[in-house]
């Protein structure tokens, strides 16, 4: 009997060791990081600075020379940086695990117009990507469904949760609609085709459906209480009576003036573009509109042959220039398993012109306020929640980054993952 139990003893424990790591328990003592250099994300610094928090929210942000209060545990971070969580938009982490299992794909509905489709629901907490993007300090991100022309409703979330109600910070916060486009790009990353334009009639009726959804969406919220209750037309509901985002996924400066005019005429509160090649472009009428800009991930092509090599790396300062709020996404092949060099981005944007400290406020305080959530994330404030990490080097330079303590809620979160586990694994080899 022992003998046959011992194969079973072994599997299971290889089961439990590629899980992901438990969900960290709520702070039960008060904690004070002391001795590095704090980066609140607003674009101040403390040099030997100090973090302290209490039930999840700080309570103490300065020199470390200022501290009055006593703390439980005090963690010393001489010669270390102290962040604040970053924050990733537009991402599908926990919606897909293996790109060509479809039975873990559940990133896109069939239909077209799917307003009603909840990022929240699907979200998987147990995903073995979650704590592998985390331990490079990404600790929240937007849950964003793909396709159709209206996906569906974004979340947001914190990175370490038992269940999605335990993960969701901010419930179906935006729709996202994909905007029709008037040119395509041919060939493939390496060997760029040509361009060429959408045919004008099907483009038009794009169009024309998109107004035509959106007219229908506009009378149905002038109802208080409406004859028949449509679940599309009420995911809609909140955009034009501001408790909603309408994101428009859109590249080119034609398809992004058509989309700002486009939620003025229809009556949308706030429009965000996500993508925003062309962004730059119209400066002019995203600021006189108050639009922000989640940008593509800067680490791509840039989108026609005539563009500098290095455009996409420039994008943050060209938006910074011109007075524009923007953020940086990752959005793009390999986006879930890449997302955790989201750093990286804001070490590309510093490197080409960007202050560093505005580099780091583009994936924390400024994603936070495009987000909606920036009372409670995105910078080191008292009365702010304890969402930080601390790393022996620059966290948005691949050369010296390495985390070694994160914080969500003031929860010390565990930083394994699979892919530590395999790397021990093979250093002992």
């Amino acid at each position: 009997m022992r003998n046959n139990l011992l194969p079973i003893a072994l599997l299971l424990s290889a089961t439990v060791a590629a899980q992901r790591p438990s969900p960290a328990p709520a702070q039960s003592g008060s904690i004070l990081v002391k001795g590095g250099t704090v980066h609140v994300g607003d674009g101040r610094t403390f040099d030997d600075g100090a973090v302290g928090f209490r039930n999840g929210t700080i309570d103490f942000v300065g020199y470390e020379y200022a501290v009055k209060a006593s703390y439980d545990t005090v963690i010393d971070a001489k010669g270390m940086q102290v962040y604040p969580g970053l924050i990733l938009p537009d991402a599908t982490l926990g919606l897909v695990e293996i790109d060509l299992v479809s039975a873990t794909n559940d990133e896109a509905e069939t239909g077209v117009m799917e307003p009603e489709v909840r990022a929240c629901t699907a979200y998987n907490t147990d995903s073995k990507i979650i704590p592998t993007v985390r331990s490079n300090g990404v600790l929240l991100a937007q849950i964003t469904p793909r396709g159709n022309r209206i996906s569906g409703t974004s979340c947001i979330v914190q990175l370490d949760a038992w269940s999605h109600d335990d993960a969701v910070v901010k419930v179906d916060e935006g729709v996202h609609v994909n905007w029709p486009r008037a040119f395509v790009h041919t060939g493939w990353w390496a060997e760029q085709g040509g361009t060429d334009k959408v045919a004008a009639d099907k483009r038009g009726e794009q169009l024309q459906e998109l107004r035509a959804f959106f007219s229908r969406a506009k009378a149905y919220a002038d109802k208080v209480v409406p004859e028949r209750t449509d679940l599309r037309l009420e995911a809609m509901r909140g955009l034009f009576g501001g408790g909603r985002v309408l994101y428009v996924h859109a590249d080119g400066a034609r398809e992004i003036q058509e989309a700002v005019l486009f939620a003025r005429e229809m009556g949308v509160q706030r429009t965000v573009i996500v993508g925003g090649h062309d962004a730059w472009r119209v400066a002019d009428l995203l600021r006189d509109r108050k639009v922000d800009v989640i940008l593509r991930r800067l680490h791509s092509l840039p989108q026609r042959e005539d563009e500098a090599p290095d455009l996409p790396y420039r994008l943050p300062l060209l938006l910074k220039e011109r007075g524009i709020r923007f953020c940086l996404g990752y959005t793009g092949d390999m986006e879930r398993m890449g997302a955790r060099n989201l750093a990286f981005l804001a070490g590309t944007a510093a490197a080409h012109g960007l202050e560093p400290e505005d580099a780091l406020r583009a994936v924390t305080l400024d994603a936070a306020a495009i987000l909606g959530i920036d009372k409670r994330y995105g910078s080191l404030e008292p009365g702010k929640s304890a969402t930080l990490f601390l790393s022996t080097g620059d966290a948005l330079d691949m050369r010296t980054n390495n985390v070694v303590g994160a914080f969500i809620d003031g929860r010390s979160i565990s930083l394994d993952s699979h892919q530590r586990r395999l790397w021990q694994q093979y250093e002992r080899r």
